[in-house]
Protein backbone atom coordinates (compact mmCIF):
# COMPACT_ATOMS: atom_id res chain seq x y z
CA UNK A 1 0.00 0.00 0.00
CA UNK A 2 1.30 3.49 -0.67
CA UNK A 3 -1.30 5.31 0.89
CA UNK A 4 -0.37 6.36 4.77
CA UNK A 5 -1.90 8.28 7.43
CA UNK A 6 -0.16 10.12 10.08
CA UNK A 7 -0.95 8.51 13.54
CA UNK A 8 -1.81 12.05 14.96
CA UNK A 9 -4.37 14.25 13.78
CA UNK A 10 -2.92 17.77 14.65
CA UNK A 11 -3.61 19.04 11.29
CA UNK A 12 -7.23 18.50 11.28
CA UNK A 13 -9.66 21.29 10.39
CA UNK A 14 -11.09 22.03 14.07
CA UNK A 15 -14.19 24.31 13.50
CA UNK A 16 -15.29 26.91 16.23
CA UNK A 17 -18.22 29.21 15.59
CA UNK A 18 -17.29 33.15 16.62
CA UNK A 19 -19.64 32.98 19.70
CA UNK A 20 -17.71 30.60 20.93
CA UNK A 21 -13.95 32.28 20.29
CA UNK A 22 -15.64 35.65 21.55
CA UNK A 23 -16.63 33.98 25.14
CA UNK A 24 -12.63 32.52 24.88
CA UNK A 25 -10.77 35.86 23.65
CA UNK A 26 -12.32 36.94 27.33
CA UNK A 27 -10.74 34.11 29.43
CA UNK A 28 -7.19 33.99 27.52
CA UNK A 29 -4.56 36.02 25.27
CA UNK A 30 -3.48 32.69 24.30
CA UNK A 31 -6.73 31.66 23.01
CA UNK A 32 -7.17 34.70 21.06
CA UNK A 33 -4.52 34.21 19.00
CA UNK A 34 -4.99 30.38 18.76
CA UNK A 35 -8.18 30.53 17.23
CA UNK A 36 -8.46 34.37 15.47
CA UNK A 37 -8.64 33.03 11.68
CA UNK A 38 -11.38 30.80 12.79
CA UNK A 39 -13.05 33.50 13.71
CA UNK A 40 -12.83 35.85 10.85
CA UNK A 41 -13.71 32.90 8.61
CA UNK A 42 -17.24 32.62 10.71
CA UNK A 43 -18.92 36.08 10.35
CA UNK A 44 -22.46 34.35 11.56
CA UNK A 45 -24.15 34.19 14.82
CA UNK A 46 -26.50 32.05 14.57
CA UNK A 47 -27.83 31.84 18.38
CA UNK A 48 -27.42 27.67 17.92
CA UNK A 49 -26.98 26.11 21.75
CA UNK A 50 -26.37 21.98 21.62
CA UNK A 51 -25.76 20.19 24.84
CA UNK A 52 -22.24 18.64 24.12
CA UNK A 53 -23.53 15.06 25.62
CA UNK A 54 -23.82 13.28 22.37
CA UNK A 55 -20.83 13.84 20.15
CA UNK A 56 -20.34 11.65 17.83
CA UNK A 57 -17.25 10.54 15.79
CA UNK A 58 -16.89 9.23 11.69
CA UNK A 59 -14.45 7.47 10.11
CA UNK A 60 -14.12 7.42 6.26
CA UNK A 61 -11.71 5.47 4.28
CA UNK A 62 -11.47 7.80 0.88
CA UNK A 63 -11.95 5.42 -1.87
CA UNK A 64 -12.76 2.62 0.18
CA UNK A 65 -13.28 -0.41 -3.18
CA UNK A 66 -9.80 0.52 -4.14
CA UNK A 67 -7.86 0.44 -0.27
CA UNK A 68 -9.89 -2.83 -0.23
CA UNK A 69 -8.36 -4.52 -3.90
CA UNK A 70 -5.15 -3.01 -2.56
CA UNK A 71 -5.21 -4.03 0.33
CA UNK A 72 -6.13 -7.74 -0.80
CA UNK A 73 -3.06 -7.87 -3.06
CA UNK A 74 -0.95 -6.51 -0.46
CA UNK A 75 -1.77 -9.57 1.82
CA UNK A 76 -1.16 -11.97 -1.17
CA UNK A 77 2.02 -10.37 -1.55
CA UNK A 78 1.17 -8.79 -4.48
CA UNK A 79 2.83 -5.15 -5.55
CA UNK A 80 1.05 -2.62 -7.14
CA UNK A 81 1.54 -2.51 -10.96
CA UNK A 82 1.12 1.24 -11.30
CA UNK A 83 0.28 4.36 -8.77
CA UNK A 84 -2.72 4.76 -10.70
CA UNK A 85 -5.39 1.79 -10.18
CA UNK A 86 -9.30 1.73 -10.86
CA UNK A 87 -11.82 -0.51 -10.92
CA UNK A 88 -14.58 -1.32 -13.29
CA UNK A 89 -18.06 -2.72 -13.87
CA UNK A 90 -19.66 -3.47 -17.27
CA UNK A 91 -16.90 -1.66 -18.82
CA UNK A 92 -17.74 1.62 -16.34
CA UNK A 93 -15.65 3.37 -13.91
CA UNK A 94 -16.83 2.80 -10.50
CA UNK A 95 -14.31 3.82 -7.69
CA UNK A 96 -10.50 5.11 -8.63
CA UNK A 97 -7.41 6.42 -6.70
CA UNK A 98 -6.65 10.19 -6.60
CA UNK A 99 -3.84 9.89 -9.07
CA UNK A 100 -6.13 8.64 -11.95
CA UNK A 101 -8.43 11.32 -10.93
CA UNK A 102 -5.82 13.25 -11.24
CA UNK A 103 -5.50 12.76 -14.80
CA UNK A 104 -9.42 13.37 -15.48
CA UNK A 105 -10.96 9.73 -14.53
CA UNK A 106 -14.51 9.82 -12.87
CA UNK A 107 -16.47 7.88 -11.92
CA UNK A 108 -18.92 6.69 -14.26
CA UNK A 109 -17.15 7.05 -17.24
CA UNK A 110 -16.55 4.22 -20.07
CA UNK A 111 -13.59 1.98 -19.40
CA UNK A 112 -12.17 3.09 -23.02
CA UNK A 113 -12.43 6.89 -21.99
CA UNK A 114 -11.15 6.24 -18.71
CA UNK A 115 -7.55 4.24 -20.45
CA UNK A 116 -7.30 6.44 -22.72
CA UNK A 117 -6.96 9.60 -20.46
CA UNK A 118 -4.68 7.43 -18.21
CA UNK A 119 -3.02 4.57 -19.75
CA UNK A 120 -0.85 3.50 -17.01
CA UNK A 121 -3.80 2.91 -15.12
CA UNK A 122 -4.84 -0.07 -13.95
CA UNK A 123 -7.64 -1.88 -13.57
CA UNK A 124 -9.62 -4.10 -11.46
CA UNK A 125 -12.62 -5.40 -11.43
CA UNK A 126 -15.54 -3.88 -8.98
CA UNK A 127 -16.42 -6.57 -5.79
CA UNK A 128 -18.54 -5.67 -3.18
CA UNK A 129 -18.51 -8.79 -1.46
CA UNK A 130 -14.27 -7.74 -0.86
CA UNK A 131 -15.31 -4.34 0.10
CA UNK A 132 -17.20 -6.15 3.22
CA UNK A 133 -15.16 -8.51 4.09
CA UNK A 134 -11.97 -6.65 4.33
CA UNK A 135 -13.87 -4.17 6.11
CA UNK A 136 -14.70 -6.15 8.73
CA UNK A 137 -10.93 -7.03 9.62
CA UNK A 138 -10.47 -3.15 9.64
CA UNK A 139 -13.26 -2.81 12.11
CA UNK A 140 -12.38 -5.15 14.52
CA UNK A 141 -9.26 -2.97 15.24
CA UNK A 142 -11.13 -0.21 15.44
CA UNK A 143 -13.71 -2.48 18.31
CA UNK A 144 -10.37 -1.99 20.49
CA UNK A 145 -9.97 1.32 21.02
CA UNK A 146 -13.93 2.22 20.90
CA UNK A 147 -17.10 0.26 22.72
CA UNK A 148 -19.92 1.79 20.81
CA UNK A 149 -19.07 1.77 17.40
CA UNK A 150 -21.48 1.16 14.43
CA UNK A 151 -21.05 0.64 10.76
CA UNK A 152 -22.59 2.99 8.40
CA UNK A 153 -21.48 1.23 4.91
CA UNK A 154 -18.13 -0.31 3.83
CA UNK A 155 -15.64 2.49 4.13
CA UNK A 156 -17.34 4.96 6.96
CA UNK A 157 -18.08 3.92 10.56
CA UNK A 158 -19.32 5.95 13.60
CA UNK A 159 -18.27 6.07 16.91
CA UNK A 160 -19.80 7.40 20.32
CA UNK A 161 -17.26 9.86 20.84
CA UNK A 162 -18.26 11.01 24.05
CA UNK A 163 -18.18 7.79 25.73
CA UNK A 164 -14.51 7.59 24.34
CA UNK A 165 -12.97 11.23 25.86
CA UNK A 166 -14.49 10.04 29.09
CA UNK A 167 -12.40 7.04 28.70
CA UNK A 168 -9.22 8.59 27.16
CA UNK A 169 -9.59 11.83 28.36
CA UNK A 170 -10.15 14.04 25.67
CA UNK A 171 -11.81 14.32 22.10
CA UNK A 172 -8.21 14.97 20.59
CA UNK A 173 -6.75 11.89 22.31
CA UNK A 174 -10.11 10.02 21.39
CA UNK A 175 -9.52 10.68 18.03
CA UNK A 176 -5.71 9.99 17.84
CA UNK A 177 -6.95 6.78 19.13
CA UNK A 178 -9.25 5.90 15.70
CA UNK A 179 -7.01 7.20 13.46
CA UNK A 180 -4.24 5.11 14.38
CA UNK A 181 -6.52 2.33 15.01
CA UNK A 182 -7.52 2.57 11.41
CA UNK A 183 -4.30 3.13 10.05
CA UNK A 184 -3.64 -0.85 10.31
CA UNK A 185 -1.83 -2.26 7.37
CA UNK A 186 -1.33 1.17 5.68
CA UNK A 187 -4.80 2.04 5.63
CA UNK A 188 -5.49 5.88 4.33
CA UNK A 189 -8.43 7.58 6.09
CA UNK A 190 -10.13 10.41 7.62
CA UNK A 191 -11.87 11.80 11.26
CA UNK A 192 -14.89 14.04 11.57
CA UNK A 193 -16.38 14.86 14.80
CA UNK A 194 -20.26 16.35 15.60
CA UNK A 195 -22.64 16.83 17.38
CA UNK A 196 -24.83 15.23 15.13
CA UNK A 197 -24.44 12.04 13.26
CA UNK A 198 -25.20 13.77 9.58
CA UNK A 199 -22.97 16.53 10.32
CA UNK A 200 -20.18 14.18 11.66
CA UNK A 201 -20.25 12.13 8.44
CA UNK A 202 -20.03 15.74 6.63
CA UNK A 203 -17.28 16.89 8.70
CA UNK A 204 -15.44 13.58 8.25
CA UNK A 205 -15.29 14.12 4.34
CA UNK A 206 -14.33 18.51 4.72
CA UNK A 207 -11.22 18.75 2.63
CA UNK A 208 -8.57 16.55 3.11
CA UNK A 209 -7.91 15.57 6.69
CA UNK A 210 -11.58 16.24 7.82
CA UNK A 211 -12.97 18.83 10.31
CA UNK A 212 -13.80 18.42 14.43
CA UNK A 213 -17.23 20.89 14.79
CA UNK A 214 -16.66 22.18 18.72
CA UNK A 215 -20.37 21.47 20.63
CA UNK A 216 -22.85 24.03 19.39
CA UNK A 217 -21.37 24.95 15.84
CA UNK A 218 -22.82 22.80 13.54
CA UNK A 219 -25.13 24.87 11.92
CA UNK A 220 -22.41 27.58 11.62
CA UNK A 221 -20.29 24.96 9.91
CA UNK A 222 -22.88 23.61 7.52
CA UNK A 223 -24.35 27.10 6.70
CA UNK A 224 -21.14 27.44 4.40
CA UNK A 225 -21.05 23.59 3.12
CA UNK A 226 -22.03 23.79 -0.70
CA UNK A 227 -25.29 22.01 -1.83
CA UNK A 228 -23.28 19.41 -3.67
CA UNK A 229 -22.31 17.52 -0.44
CA UNK A 230 -25.68 15.91 0.38
CA UNK A 231 -24.54 13.80 -2.42
CA UNK A 232 -21.35 12.79 -2.00
CA UNK A 233 -21.79 10.73 0.76
CA UNK A 234 -24.29 7.62 0.52
CA UNK A 235 -24.88 7.27 4.27
CA UNK A 236 -26.28 10.56 3.89
CA UNK A 237 -29.25 9.20 2.48
CA UNK A 238 -30.74 12.02 0.26
CA UNK A 239 -32.12 11.54 -3.09
CA UNK A 240 -29.91 13.05 -6.22
CA UNK A 241 -33.35 14.19 -8.14
CA UNK A 242 -34.22 16.30 -4.88
CA UNK A 243 -30.83 17.94 -4.60
CA UNK A 244 -30.85 18.60 -8.29
CA UNK A 245 -34.24 20.17 -8.66
CA UNK A 246 -32.68 22.47 -5.48
CA UNK A 247 -30.01 23.23 -7.41
CA UNK A 248 -31.82 24.28 -10.71
CA UNK A 249 -33.61 27.16 -8.11
CA UNK A 250 -30.75 28.30 -7.12
CA UNK A 251 -29.85 26.76 -3.74
CA UNK A 252 -26.14 26.61 -3.63
CA UNK A 253 -25.51 25.76 0.20
CA UNK A 254 -26.97 24.47 2.81
CA UNK A 255 -27.21 27.63 4.43
CA UNK A 256 -29.27 28.69 1.93
CA UNK A 257 -31.38 25.63 2.29
CA UNK A 258 -32.11 26.34 5.90
CA UNK A 259 -33.31 30.10 5.22
CA UNK A 260 -36.15 28.19 3.60
CA UNK A 261 -39.56 27.60 5.60
CA UNK A 262 -40.06 24.40 6.55
CA UNK A 263 -43.60 24.37 5.24
CA UNK A 264 -42.88 24.97 1.33
CA UNK A 265 -40.08 22.44 1.68
CA UNK A 266 -42.62 19.68 2.96
CA UNK A 267 -45.44 20.92 0.62
CA UNK A 268 -42.98 20.96 -2.78
CA UNK A 269 -40.51 18.13 -2.04
CA UNK A 270 -41.92 15.98 0.79
CA UNK A 271 -40.05 13.81 2.75
CA UNK A 272 -37.06 13.56 0.80
CA UNK A 273 -36.76 17.11 1.41
CA UNK A 274 -37.40 17.43 4.48
CA UNK A 275 -34.72 15.10 5.64
CA UNK A 276 -32.41 17.42 3.53
CA UNK A 277 -33.35 20.43 5.48
CA UNK A 278 -33.08 18.52 8.66
CA UNK A 279 -29.20 17.71 7.83
CA UNK A 280 -28.73 21.11 6.51
CA UNK A 281 -30.76 22.79 9.71
CA UNK A 282 -28.60 20.10 12.38
CA UNK A 283 -31.37 18.85 13.49
CA UNK A 284 -30.61 14.44 13.64
CA UNK A 285 -30.32 13.76 16.63
CA UNK A 286 -29.78 10.21 16.43
CA UNK A 287 -27.11 8.89 18.92
CA UNK A 288 -24.80 5.93 18.05
CA UNK A 289 -25.82 2.93 19.41
CA UNK A 290 -29.03 4.28 21.28
CA UNK A 291 -31.13 1.80 23.35
CA UNK A 292 -32.71 -1.35 21.40
CA UNK A 293 -36.11 -1.63 20.40
CA UNK A 294 -38.82 -2.64 23.07
CA UNK A 295 -40.43 -5.58 20.69
CA UNK A 296 -38.34 -8.57 20.82
CA UNK A 297 -38.18 -8.45 16.64
CA UNK A 298 -34.84 -10.67 16.90
CA UNK A 299 -33.99 -14.42 15.06
CA UNK A 300 -31.37 -17.24 15.82
CA UNK A 301 -30.33 -20.07 14.33
CA UNK A 302 -28.10 -23.07 15.59
CA UNK A 303 -26.96 -25.19 12.66
CA UNK A 304 -26.25 -28.90 12.94
CA UNK A 305 -22.68 -28.64 11.95
CA UNK A 306 -20.56 -25.52 12.77
CA UNK A 307 -20.16 -23.38 10.20
CA UNK A 308 -16.52 -22.57 8.66
CA UNK A 309 -17.53 -22.07 5.11
CA UNK A 310 -18.70 -18.82 3.40
CA UNK A 311 -20.78 -20.64 1.48
CA UNK A 312 -22.55 -21.93 4.17
CA UNK A 313 -22.67 -18.39 5.53
CA UNK A 314 -24.23 -17.37 2.68
CA UNK A 315 -27.39 -19.70 2.91
CA UNK A 316 -27.54 -18.93 6.85
CA UNK A 317 -27.77 -15.33 6.07
CA UNK A 318 -30.68 -15.77 3.62
CA UNK A 319 -33.10 -17.91 6.47
CA UNK A 320 -32.31 -15.09 8.76
CA UNK A 321 -32.85 -12.12 6.86
CA UNK A 322 -35.97 -13.68 5.84
CA UNK A 323 -37.19 -14.32 9.41
CA UNK A 324 -36.42 -10.86 10.80
CA UNK A 325 -38.12 -9.46 8.23
CA UNK A 326 -41.08 -11.36 8.15
CA UNK A 327 -41.04 -10.27 11.88
CA UNK A 328 -40.92 -7.03 10.89
CA UNK A 329 -43.33 -6.77 8.41
CA UNK A 330 -45.96 -8.27 10.99
CA UNK A 331 -45.69 -4.65 13.45
CA UNK A 332 -45.27 -2.97 10.39
CA UNK A 333 -41.98 -1.74 11.05
CA UNK A 334 -38.60 -0.98 9.21
CA UNK A 335 -35.00 -1.61 10.24
CA UNK A 336 -32.34 0.84 10.01
CA UNK A 337 -29.87 -0.39 12.23
CA UNK A 338 -29.24 -4.48 13.23
CA UNK A 339 -26.66 -6.47 15.16
CA UNK A 340 -25.24 -9.34 13.70
CA UNK A 341 -24.17 -11.65 17.00
CA UNK A 342 -22.52 -15.27 16.67
CA UNK A 343 -21.08 -17.62 19.30
CA UNK A 344 -17.57 -19.39 18.31
CA UNK A 345 -17.11 -23.17 19.02
CA UNK A 346 -15.04 -21.82 22.05
CA UNK A 347 -17.08 -20.17 23.70
CA UNK A 348 -16.57 -16.71 21.92
CA UNK A 349 -19.34 -14.00 21.28
CA UNK A 350 -18.69 -11.82 18.73
CA UNK A 351 -21.53 -8.98 17.12
CA UNK A 352 -20.95 -6.28 14.76
CA UNK A 353 -23.68 -3.56 14.48
CA UNK A 354 -24.54 -2.06 10.57
CA UNK A 355 -26.21 1.02 10.35
CA UNK A 356 -28.34 2.21 7.06
CA UNK A 357 -30.06 5.15 6.21
CA UNK A 358 -32.84 3.91 4.15
CA UNK A 359 -34.73 0.73 5.41
CA UNK A 360 -33.13 -2.59 5.14
CA UNK A 361 -34.76 -4.59 2.48
CA UNK A 362 -34.22 -8.78 3.14
CA UNK A 363 -31.36 -8.92 0.66
CA UNK A 364 -29.88 -6.26 1.91
CA UNK A 365 -29.56 -7.43 5.49
CA UNK A 366 -28.99 -10.84 4.01
CA UNK A 367 -26.27 -9.09 2.14
CA UNK A 368 -24.48 -7.81 5.40
CA UNK A 369 -24.94 -10.71 7.36
CA UNK A 370 -23.19 -12.97 3.98
CA UNK A 371 -20.22 -9.65 4.44
CA UNK A 372 -19.72 -9.91 8.39
CA UNK A 373 -19.73 -13.82 8.27
CA UNK A 374 -17.30 -13.89 5.17
CA UNK A 375 -15.09 -11.49 7.58
CA UNK A 376 -15.30 -13.60 10.45
CA UNK A 377 -14.63 -16.56 9.23
CA UNK A 378 -11.72 -15.87 6.26
CA UNK A 379 -10.13 -13.81 9.00
CA UNK A 380 -9.32 -17.00 11.00
CA UNK A 381 -9.59 -15.88 14.34
CA UNK A 382 -12.91 -16.35 15.18
CA UNK A 383 -13.18 -20.09 14.99
CA UNK A 384 -16.46 -22.15 13.61
CA UNK A 385 -19.85 -20.69 13.97
CA UNK A 386 -21.87 -22.50 16.34
CA UNK A 387 -25.07 -19.96 16.79
CA UNK A 388 -26.04 -16.83 14.62
CA UNK A 389 -28.39 -14.23 15.40
CA UNK A 390 -29.90 -10.96 13.89
CA UNK A 391 -31.40 -8.51 16.25
CA UNK A 392 -32.81 -5.86 15.40
CA UNK A 393 -32.09 -2.63 17.39
CA UNK A 394 -33.86 0.70 16.07
CA UNK A 395 -36.49 0.40 13.68
CA UNK A 396 -39.15 3.07 12.09
CA UNK A 397 -43.02 3.17 10.92
CA UNK A 398 -42.83 3.48 7.11
CA UNK A 399 -43.13 7.00 6.26
CA UNK A 400 -45.62 8.07 2.85
CA UNK A 401 -43.71 8.65 0.00
CA UNK A 402 -46.37 9.61 -2.76
CA UNK A 403 -47.17 7.13 -5.42
CA UNK A 404 -44.15 4.48 -6.48
CA UNK A 405 -45.50 4.33 -10.04
CA UNK A 406 -43.24 7.30 -10.93
CA UNK A 407 -40.95 8.58 -13.23
CA UNK A 408 -38.11 5.61 -14.20
CA UNK A 409 -35.77 7.08 -11.77
CA UNK A 410 -33.25 4.95 -9.22
CA UNK A 411 -34.99 6.04 -6.37
CA UNK A 412 -38.18 5.06 -7.38
CA UNK A 413 -36.72 1.61 -8.41
CA UNK A 414 -35.19 1.54 -4.76
CA UNK A 415 -38.48 2.53 -3.31
CA UNK A 416 -40.56 0.19 -4.99
CA UNK A 417 -38.43 -2.62 -4.30
CA UNK A 418 -38.70 -1.78 -0.60
CA UNK A 419 -41.92 -1.56 -0.94
CA UNK A 420 -42.05 -5.13 -3.02
CA UNK A 421 -39.80 -7.20 -0.64
CA UNK A 422 -41.77 -6.17 2.38
CA UNK A 423 -45.28 -7.43 0.43
CA UNK A 424 -43.11 -10.81 -0.32
CA UNK A 425 -42.14 -11.24 3.01
CA UNK A 426 -45.85 -10.86 4.32
CA UNK A 427 -47.55 -12.55 1.40
CA UNK A 428 -44.81 -15.14 0.17
CA UNK A 429 -42.05 -14.30 -2.57
CA UNK A 430 -44.85 -15.57 -5.17
CA UNK A 431 -47.09 -12.90 -4.46
CA UNK A 432 -45.66 -10.48 -6.43
CA UNK A 433 -45.18 -10.50 -9.73
CA UNK A 434 -43.14 -8.83 -12.87
CA UNK A 435 -43.92 -8.94 -16.30
CA UNK A 436 -41.39 -10.13 -19.21
CA UNK A 437 -41.49 -9.42 -22.43
CA UNK A 438 -41.25 -12.12 -24.43
CA UNK A 439 -41.34 -13.68 -28.10
CA UNK A 440 -45.34 -15.02 -29.17
CA UNK A 441 -48.01 -14.73 -31.55
CA UNK A 442 -50.96 -13.28 -29.12
CA UNK A 443 -50.88 -10.26 -27.09
CA UNK A 444 -51.27 -11.95 -23.51
CA UNK A 445 -48.87 -14.44 -25.38
CA UNK A 446 -45.96 -12.00 -25.35
CA UNK A 447 -45.80 -11.38 -21.48
CA UNK A 448 -44.42 -13.53 -18.87
CA UNK A 449 -45.22 -13.23 -15.35
CA UNK A 450 -42.57 -14.01 -12.88
CA UNK A 451 -42.00 -13.14 -8.91
CA UNK A 452 -40.61 -9.88 -8.84
CA UNK A 453 -36.34 -9.99 -8.40
CA UNK A 454 -36.55 -13.64 -9.85
CA UNK A 455 -34.58 -13.52 -13.04
CA UNK A 456 -36.00 -13.77 -16.97
CA UNK A 457 -34.05 -16.68 -17.59
CA UNK A 458 -34.51 -18.88 -20.43
CA UNK A 459 -37.37 -16.46 -21.68
CA UNK A 460 -37.66 -15.77 -25.55
CA UNK A 461 -36.60 -12.31 -26.36
CA UNK A 462 -39.59 -10.18 -28.20
CA UNK A 463 -36.48 -9.14 -30.89
CA UNK A 464 -35.85 -12.55 -32.31
CA UNK A 465 -36.79 -12.91 -36.14
CA UNK A 466 -40.66 -12.46 -36.80
CA UNK A 467 -40.51 -15.51 -38.61
CA UNK A 468 -40.67 -17.38 -35.43
CA UNK A 469 -44.03 -16.60 -34.91
CA UNK A 470 -45.77 -17.00 -38.08
CA UNK A 471 -49.15 -15.26 -37.45
CA UNK A 472 -47.55 -12.54 -35.03
CA UNK A 473 -49.75 -9.34 -33.97
CA UNK A 474 -48.44 -6.44 -36.07
CA UNK A 475 -47.15 -3.37 -34.39
CA UNK A 476 -48.29 -1.25 -32.98
CA UNK A 477 -49.11 -3.53 -30.18
CA UNK A 478 -52.90 -3.03 -28.17
CA UNK A 479 -52.77 -1.01 -25.01
CA UNK A 480 -55.40 -2.73 -22.80
CA UNK A 481 -56.26 -6.74 -23.15
CA UNK A 482 -60.22 -7.17 -22.72
CA UNK A 483 -61.40 -9.73 -19.85
CA UNK A 484 -60.29 -12.37 -21.90
CA UNK A 485 -61.32 -14.89 -24.77
CA UNK A 486 -63.98 -16.75 -22.40
CA UNK A 487 -64.99 -13.92 -20.90
CA UNK A 488 -68.97 -13.46 -21.63
CA UNK A 489 -68.59 -9.42 -22.41
CA UNK A 490 -66.10 -10.41 -24.68
CA UNK A 491 -68.39 -11.65 -27.74
CA UNK A 492 -69.32 -8.89 -30.89
CA UNK A 493 -71.43 -9.82 -33.72
CA UNK A 494 -70.05 -8.09 -36.95
CA UNK A 495 -72.48 -7.78 -39.89
CA UNK A 496 -72.45 -6.82 -43.57
CA UNK A 497 -74.45 -4.03 -45.67
CA UNK A 498 -77.40 -6.82 -45.61
CA UNK A 499 -77.06 -7.28 -41.88
CA UNK A 500 -75.93 -11.15 -42.28
CA UNK A 501 -73.49 -12.34 -39.66
CA UNK A 502 -69.97 -12.52 -41.03
CA UNK A 503 -67.44 -15.16 -40.92
CA UNK A 504 -64.38 -16.65 -41.58
CA UNK A 505 -64.10 -19.14 -44.34
CA UNK A 506 -62.15 -22.07 -44.89
CA UNK A 507 -59.70 -19.77 -47.19
CA UNK A 508 -58.83 -17.32 -44.35
CA UNK A 509 -61.21 -14.93 -45.84
CA UNK A 510 -64.15 -12.76 -44.65
CA UNK A 511 -67.34 -13.84 -45.89
CA UNK A 512 -68.16 -9.93 -46.93
CA UNK A 513 -67.15 -6.74 -45.96
CA UNK A 514 -68.09 -5.63 -42.76
CA UNK A 515 -70.14 -2.56 -42.35
CA UNK A 516 -71.33 -2.53 -38.90
CA UNK A 517 -70.46 -4.30 -35.29
CA UNK A 518 -72.28 -5.01 -32.06
CA UNK A 519 -71.27 -4.79 -28.67
CA UNK A 520 -73.66 -5.31 -26.07
CA UNK A 521 -75.90 -2.62 -26.63
CA UNK A 522 -73.69 -0.84 -28.78
CA UNK A 523 -73.46 -0.48 -31.85
CA UNK A 524 -70.40 0.78 -34.28
CA UNK A 525 -70.07 1.69 -37.72
CA UNK A 526 -66.53 -0.51 -39.79
CA UNK A 527 -64.43 2.31 -41.05
CA UNK A 528 -61.60 0.28 -41.65
CA UNK A 529 -60.14 -3.14 -41.27
CA UNK A 530 -57.76 -6.03 -41.80
CA UNK A 531 -57.22 -9.14 -43.55
CA UNK A 532 -57.68 -11.80 -41.25
CA UNK A 533 -54.63 -13.80 -40.63
CA UNK A 534 -54.74 -17.28 -39.11
CA UNK A 535 -52.13 -18.20 -36.10
CA UNK A 536 -50.92 -21.74 -38.04
CA UNK A 537 -50.77 -22.05 -41.31
CA UNK A 538 -52.91 -24.79 -42.51
CA UNK A 539 -55.60 -24.68 -40.25
CA UNK A 540 -58.46 -23.71 -42.33
CA UNK A 541 -58.23 -26.79 -44.55
CA UNK A 542 -61.50 -29.03 -44.43
CA UNK A 543 -59.47 -32.18 -43.21
CA UNK A 544 -59.08 -30.42 -39.59
CA UNK A 545 -62.05 -31.53 -37.73
CA UNK A 546 -60.80 -30.16 -34.67
CA UNK A 547 -62.47 -26.45 -34.07
CA UNK A 548 -59.70 -25.45 -31.15
CA UNK A 549 -57.44 -24.94 -33.36
CA UNK A 550 -59.28 -22.65 -35.66
CA UNK A 551 -58.22 -19.26 -35.26
CA UNK A 552 -57.86 -16.34 -36.96
CA UNK A 553 -57.17 -12.38 -35.66
CA UNK A 554 -58.53 -9.42 -37.48
CA UNK A 555 -57.64 -5.82 -36.26
CA UNK A 556 -60.75 -3.28 -37.22
CA UNK A 557 -62.04 0.53 -36.81
CA UNK A 558 -65.33 1.83 -35.69
CA UNK A 559 -67.31 4.90 -34.66
CA UNK A 560 -69.97 4.81 -32.47
CA UNK A 561 -72.51 7.49 -33.06
CA UNK A 562 -72.04 9.16 -29.41
CA UNK A 563 -68.08 9.18 -29.76
CA UNK A 564 -66.10 12.14 -30.62
CA UNK A 565 -63.00 9.77 -31.87
CA UNK A 566 -63.11 6.42 -33.58
CA UNK A 567 -61.61 2.79 -31.73
CA UNK A 568 -59.91 0.17 -32.78
CA UNK A 569 -59.65 -3.55 -31.65
CA UNK A 570 -58.30 -6.55 -32.12
CA UNK A 571 -60.76 -9.37 -33.21
CA UNK A 572 -60.14 -13.42 -32.99
CA UNK A 573 -62.88 -15.36 -34.91
CA UNK A 574 -62.59 -18.84 -32.73
CA UNK A 575 -65.27 -21.40 -31.83
CA UNK A 576 -67.10 -19.97 -35.02
CA UNK A 577 -68.16 -16.79 -33.26
CA UNK A 578 -66.30 -13.25 -32.92
CA UNK A 579 -64.59 -11.68 -29.76
CA UNK A 580 -62.26 -8.88 -28.94
CA UNK A 581 -58.98 -9.87 -27.67
CA UNK A 582 -57.69 -6.27 -27.23
CA UNK A 583 -58.22 -2.87 -28.13
CA UNK A 584 -56.12 -0.05 -29.18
Amino acid sequence: MTATVPSRIQPQVEFRSGTQQSERRQQSDHSQRSHQNASQSTRHNFGYSHSAGNRIAVLWFPDWPVQAALLEETRRGISPESPAIALASNHRITACCDKARAQGVRRGMKLRAAQALCPSMVVRDADPQRDGRLFSSIVEELDDVSASLEVLRPGMVALNLTAATRFYGSEQVALERFIDAAAHEGIDATAGAADELSTAIIAARHRVLGAVVQPGDSVAFLYQQPLSVLLAEPALGCQKDTVETLAGLGISTLGELTELPTTAISTRFGSAGLHCHRIASAQQQRKVAPGAVELDLSASITPEAPITRVDEAAFIARMLADQVHRQLATQGLNCVRIKIAAETDDGTMISKIWRTTTALTEHATAERVRWQLDGWLSSGGAGAIVELSLIPLETQIPTNTGSIIEADTAVAEETTATVVSRLQSMLGFDAVQQPHAVGGRGVADRVRFLPYGQAAENIREPGRRSAEWIGAIPSPLPTRLGGGLDHPASRVRLVDKHGNPIFVTAEALLSADPVGMSWGKKKFQVLGWSVPWPVDTGWWESEISDESQRLARMQLVGKNAGDQHPKAWLLVWQHRAWRIEAMY
